[in-house]
């Protein structure tokens, strides 16, 4: 059995962004956290106790043309490349079923030269042929993971077409199965392939989601990811919000680097909080909205309205470890300079959610028919975009829309637009800024 080298634990803070106050009845109160982590090691310098597993789409579209699967083994290669020597890995071959492509028998490799060199001689059996069915793959991935004591698994699945061999109850059901177990960033290779199944599989298992138009880039981008992965040194971090008597949580999201509603995925901690999952941390920053309710009170009153805390979760050996917390106040007064004064953190991605929600309404709208619909929302997104400083979503908003105007957010569709720009316009839509400093 290998002997894996012990992580350095990154330190965390949290920050709390907020306009604490609220006029005499109000009970609403909106806060950013922004929760911090370093000294974790970066990409290069994280330990070794991690597990990765690569997973290929090679069903029969994957030959169309013969050199989007080579360029498929090729970023294989390169991630196992990245990887650093004693973690633990192994690749997938995903049709209407997942096959073990190395190093076979229900377990992980350790990467070193001699299981590099194997494997890379292994990606010659991925050929093309049958269907596409993603919930046996990741199924099988999480078997795989589960079979190796690490304590990061991650998981990277590339894909050309869309699920039409499984049910889209299926794929849910393996998505639920595999939520909290392993993280995985999934591609779509091409332009056949479904937006909302690839996102949808990165936002259940709290990975990222993108487009690889031309095969030719996977390389570069499989490798990125191998890096990102290497940089993790602390798993399953929870984002725990308590709130007093009488007080509830409204909504809680991710807001940056990208837009996630976390809301639903609470898991109750008695008395009175509950955990929301943010997956594994290398050397990083991210930010969540949140958004608490609280009894509506009298000028002069203050209260916690929440506490909030980054918690490792118990194991059978050790208690919850608490690795830091904030704190989010109420204030009622009868100043309205006060109380209406919007804090810039909370603006900003109050507005970064809308330039999210307005892309794809917009996208939807166009795909629809609703030619004056998609004009007026993806018209707002342009607004939202410039508003913000969001040059890359502005970008490929350029690629939909003529801008007029992007202060007054006046736009003309384009009536010609290629899949892909399209595509990535939809996938990359609930990327954010941070705030101007």
């Amino acid at each position: 059995m290998a002997v894996f080298a012990k992580s350095p634990v990154p330190r965390f803070s949290v920050g709390i962004h907020q306009n604490e106050f609220l006029p005499e009845g109000g009970s609403e109160v909106h806060a950013v956290v922004t929760a911090t982590a370093t000294g974790g090691g970066t990409a290069g310098t994280a330990g070794a106790r991690a597990g990765f597993v690569i997973m290929v789409d090679c069903s029969g579209s994957m030959d169309y043309p013969p050199a989007k699967l080579r360029h498929a083994r090729e970023a294989t290669a390169a991630a196992l490349d990245t990887l650093h020597d004693g973690v633990a890995f192994a690749v997938v071959a995903g049709t209407h079923e997942a096959v073990e492509v190395y190093p076979g028998g229900g377990r992980l490799a350790v990467a070193g030269p001699a299981t590099r060199a194997a494997a890379k001689e292994a990606l010659g059996g991925l050929t093309p042929g049958g269907g596409t069915a993603i919930g046996t793959w990741l199924r099988l991935a999480d078997r795989l993971l589960g079979s190796a004591e690490v304590s990061i698994r991650h998981g990277v699945l590339l894909t050309d077409g869309r699920n039409e061999h499984e049910s889209p109850e299926a794929l849910r059901a393996a998505l639920d199965a595999c939520a909290g177990r392993f993280t995985c960033d999934a591609r779509g290779v091409g332009t056949d392939w479904e937006v909302r199944e690839v996102t949808r599989i990165a936002s259940a298992l709290l990975g990222t989601a993108d487009i690889v138009a031309d095969p030719s880039g996977l390389a570069g981008d499989f490798t990125a990811i191998a890096e990102r992965a290497m940089g993790k040194s602390v798993a399953d971090v929870r984002l725990r919000v308590w709130t007093p008597a009488g007080a509830g949580i409204v909504f809680v999201k991710q807001v940056a680097p990208a837009v996630e509603d976390l809301t639903g995925r609470r898991a109750e901690v008695p008395p009175r909080a509950g955990d929301y999952p943010t997956g594994s941390w290398g050397d990083e920053s991210r930010d969540y909205h949140l958004c608490v309710r609280v009894p509506p009170a009298e000028v002069g009153r203050e209260m916690l309205a929440a506490r909030v805390s980054l918690v490792l979760p118990a194991t059978d050996a050790d208690a919850p470890e608490v690795l830091s917390q904030g704190l989010v106040r109420a204030v009622w007064t009868a100043d309205p300079a006060m109380s209406t004064r919007i804090n810039p953190q909370v603006a900003h991605y109050t507005g970064q959610a809308e330039l999210a929600q307005a892309i794809r309404q917009g996208l939807r709208a166009r795909a629809s028919g609703d030619f004056g619909g998609a004009t007026a929302k993806l018209g707002r997104a342009v607004q939202l975009a410039a508003r913000s400083g969001n040059r890359d979503t502005a970008k490929l908003l350029s690629k939909v829309v003529e801008v007029v105007d992007a202060a007054t957010g006046t736009v003309r569709l384009k009536t010609k637009v290629a899949d892909a720009d399209e595509m990535a316009l939809d996938t990359r839509s609930t990327k954010t800024v941070r705030v101007k400093k």
